[in-house]
């Protein structure tokens, strides 16, 4: 990510220059967001776009301060989603864990135009643009068993809550996006945005994995026989007696990371569809 944010302030430096003591007329717009989202982490450890596509939903406000910057307020729904049993890794197919994640995001973003542009200008129709921004999230890490879904972060399955474990963890969090896209008018008041972005996070439980299997005996007796089965799911048991307690569940040195792609449609307010920019 520091590599995207030297990038992005370099280049708001030099393309600023370009921006002073020109005119410019400032202007507003809402619109609506459809895409998908997909996540990085444990069950899915490098694989863009991999494992189920879902739905995402939104709605935006955009501020172009000129034709080279705004400011983007968004609110974003998605799910993303992944299993063990889809990889081509062994040790993670024995592991067999799967879950599904709904996510809220609300968002801020500066964003950066690398041409002149201008919504509903036909001088200046399209352009490029980087992106980075903070979020605020809030997430819900669920599991299937037995044909019903189970919120996993109430059960503890690493052991939170009990006499082996620590804390639950935060459903809430902040993240930092940044990504790219391109951008287009499509009619007097109307564009179009492409738009692909990740999202930094502080956590490695957006899929309820980070570190190792805790005895299922305790977890049975303190949590509830749910969660000991939901926390080990595996074909095969590698520990001594016949369970993977103190064996690896996850790697707890990575957090997770999720990504918004996404196809917006924006509307000008505040002129008259048949007001000019000159005017």
């Amino acid at each position: 990510m520091k590599y995207f944010v030297q990038l992005f302030f370099l280049t708001c430096i030099s393309l600023s220059t370009f921006a002073q003591g020109k005119k410019f007329e400032t202007s507003r717009e809402i619109g609506i967001i459809g895409g998908t989202s997909y996540y990085i982490g444990d069950l899915n450890p490098s694989q863009h776009f991999g494992g189920p596509l879902n739905l995402t939903t939104g709605v935006m406000y955009r501020n172009n301060i000129d034709r080279r910057w705004s400011i983007k307020g968004q609110l974003l729904f998605g799910r993303f989603s992944a299993s063990d049993a889809a990889s081509d890794d062994p040790w993670m197919r024995n592991r067999n864990l799967s879950f599904r994640n709904d996510i809220v995001e609300g968002a801020i973003q500066a964003e950066l135009n690398f041409i002149p542009y201008q919504i509903g200008n036909s001088k200046y129709p399209f352009s490029p643009y980087l992106f980075l921004g903070a979020a605020f999230y809030s997430h819900k890490p669920q599991a299937e068993f037995n044909g019903q879904w189970y919120e996993l972060q109430p059960l503890g399955t690493e052991g939170q809550e009990t006499s082996e474990g620590g804390d639950s963890y935060n459903l809430n969090g902040l993240a930092f996006p940044f990504g790219a896209g391109i951008r287009a008018n499509l009619f007097s008041i109307m564009a179009i945005s492409l738009e692909w972005g990740m999202r930094k996070t502080y956590t490695d439980f957006l899929d309820d994995v980070s570190g190792v299997y805790v005895s299922p005996a305790v977890l049975a007796d303190e949590s509830g026989t749910l969660a000991a089965r939901l926390a080990d799911r595996s074909l095969e048991r590698e520990g001594q007696f016949g369970d993977n307690a103190g064996q690896q569940r996850g790697d707890p040195g990575r957090n997770d990371w999720y990504s918004f792609a996404t196809v917006t449609l924006s509307f000008r307010i505040g002129k008259l569809p048949t007001t000019c920019w000159n005017q």
